[in-house]
């Protein structure tokens, strides 16, 4: 079903990959991005022959503007913008207020222009926290909000919860879903990284000599961007109301650091082979903010089964091993890596 597709956030990671396989099948995208001065030449060098298949327009979460103009015309949203903290906020309202906010003002926009499907961008966030007596998680689970959350991990769950909440009042017709990814990995377009390819890269340019004690689930951003095409395309009752999480497999960081020294030996020669003690992170916590971080997720297990969104959508995730490898060579290969 080629149409119109308004993808918001589309200078981000996911959004861009979400354009490119949009673009790839035939259709007309509308890209939102918040300074179209500064955004503009690098989505046009990229796409360079979208041409009038690619419109970009001016708009922010927590603003009005812009928002009707990018949806006027549009069958379909992805709404994958989304706050995202470079440091812990000192309040939490910084990242909870604009995520459902944003999410809200989507939505509203969206209705009114008369968008029947809507794709929000939520995230394992909203599946796997709150919960310490549980490791395995699936498209059934939300975060347990009453057992304390960081800031992030809230954003996320009020901000899927607020979405569906809304749905249910105000646009029942409207086929909404949401597409729930873990760390995401896969091969970059420019040096504007993600968290999760930061930590890929820090283990090949040395910057963690040691693998602390912590795990993550993997999936990749082909992945991700295939299922909000495939929940863009597949029929409404696949769809509507569900929750797509993309997860190939939990791994811990010394495994991760393994698979990318067996699948790319000639890039991984700094990548760490020895264990950060749990007591060392606990130091260095003490004054490095990003420690802070692993300290909170030392020893635990969130693994959240993907097979849902396999089996639903129809298609088979990518190799976390693959994604991994791929992820090195595009850093190396974009020179944001020199090894």
């Amino acid at each position: 079903m080629a149409g119109t597709v308004l993808v918001t956030g589309g200078t981000g990671y996911i959004g861009g990959e979400v354009i490119d396989q949009l673009l790839a099948k035939g259709y007309a995208v509308n890209t939102t991005v918040r300074n179209a001065t500064k955004s503009e030449p690098r989505l046009r060098e990229r796409w360079p022959d979208a041409g009038d298949r690619l419109k970009i327009f001016q708009a922010d979460l927590m603003s009005d503007e812009g928002w009707a103009e990018a949806n006027a015309g549009c069958d379909a949203v992805a709404h994958v913008a989304s706050p995202f903290p470079l440091s812990i906020p000192k309040d939490k309202d910084e990242l909870v207020v604009p995520a459902t906010e944003g999410t809200l003002r989507a939505l509203r926009f969206a209705h009114e222009a008369g968008v029947k499907r809507f794709v929000q961008t939520s995230s394992a966030a909203a599946i796997a926290y709150g919960h310490p007596e549980k490791d395995h998680f699936d498209y059934t689970d939300w975060t347990n909000l009453s057992a304390g959350v960081p800031p992030y991990i809230e954003s996320k769950t009020v901000a899927e919860r607020s979405a569906r909440d809304w749905v249910a009042k105000h646009a029942p017709d409207m086929v909404f879903c949401s597409i729930n990814p873990v760390a995401v990995f896969g091969p970059v377009y420019n040096d504007d990284l993600s968290t999760s390819i930061e930590l890929v890269k820090k283990m090949i340019d040395g910057s963690i000599p040691l693998a602390p004690n912590m795990g993550i689930c993997v999936t990749d951003v082909r992945d991700v961007a295939e299922a909000h095409v495939r929940a863009i395309e597949a029929p409404a009752e696949t769809v509507r109301g569900q929750r797509f999480p993309t997860s190939v497999k939990f791994l811990w960081i010394r495994e991760m650091a393994q698979i990318v020294r067996e699948r790319v030996p000639e890039y991984s020669g700094k990548a760490p082979t020895r264990p950060m003690p749990d007591w060392l992170v606990r130091l260095l916590a003490l004054f490095m903010p990003e420690m802070q971080q692993i300290k909170g997720e030392l020893g635990n297990v969130r693994d959240v089964s993907g097979k849902h969104t396999e089996d639903a959508l129809g298609f088979t995730f990518i190799s976390a091993e693959q994604t991994l490898e791929d992820t090195v060579r595009s850093l190396v290969a974009k020179g944001i890596v020199k090894v």
